[in-house]
């Protein structure tokens, strides 16, 4: 399997969301990735259930809803009714990890566990079998368009060798200053999903720069 693709929506045009989600529908992009924020688990707000729910109307590819929320557990059914396939919760905001994934999977999604950049990877060792797929934020989330964090390679690099010996199945996405640059290294590192906002919608050429992200 090649490295998948899931533009962020977020940096998006709101304005000509139909527009835009017709260039993700077209291009060679694998999924929607859509950051939900509720002001207190990150210093930003972005988007809820009514977009979410336009961009699902017209979507052609799996949504993949990260939520940047405090006490998720209350909103898994109502993305699950959305037709979210891959829905990704915080280690640091879930006080019952194990029982959270567990409700994720029963729902028909794919469960995921997001880490902020100070959480080292060791802390989702007695999880990682319970894991579809981890997210490595390689910025503080919160907020588009800010700078890679370089320590992220490394960090990726520890989690793949925990997941080849306990989960070999699970896949590690990348969110965060993600480029055409830094692309490479990410994928060589062990990334298998790379989420892409600023770098594919404030590109000239959005469905090129997908493509050209696919093509890594």
């Amino acid at each position: 399997m090649g490295v998948l693709i899931a533009p962020s929506m977020l940096s998006a045009d709101f304005g000509k969301l139909d527009e835009q989600v017709d260039l993700i529908n077209k291009s060679d992009a694998d999924l929607f990735h859509l950051d939900i924020m509720d002001g207190l688990f990150v210093p930003n707000i972005s988007y809820g259930f009514p977009l979410v729910k336009a961009i699902a109307k017209n979507a052609k590819k799996p949504l993949d809803a990260h939520l940047m929320i405090v006490d998720p557990d209350r909103y898994l059914e109502e993305f699950a009714k959305t037709g979210v396939e891959y829905l990704s919760v915080h280690w640091e905001a879930c006080n019952h990890l194990h029982r959270s994934l567990q409700k994720i999977r029963s729902l028909g999604m794919k469960a995921g566990v997001a880490l902020n950049p100070h959480t080292p990877v060791h802390m989702l060792y007695e999880i990682l079998s319970e894991t579809d797929f981890v997210l490595i934020m390689s910025v503080n989330p919160g907020f588009g368009g800010q700078k890679f964090i370089e320590n992220s390679l490394l960090k990726i690099k520890k989690l793949k060798e925990m997941i080849i010996k306990i989960s070999p199945s699970c896949l590690i996405e990348v969110d965060g200053g993600v480029t055409l640059e830094n692309a490479p290294l990410l994928v060589k590192a062990g990334a298998d999903i790379l989420v892409a906002g600023n770098s594919v919608f404030g590109a000239p050429g959005p469905a090129e720069a997908i493509r050209n992200l696919k093509q890594i």
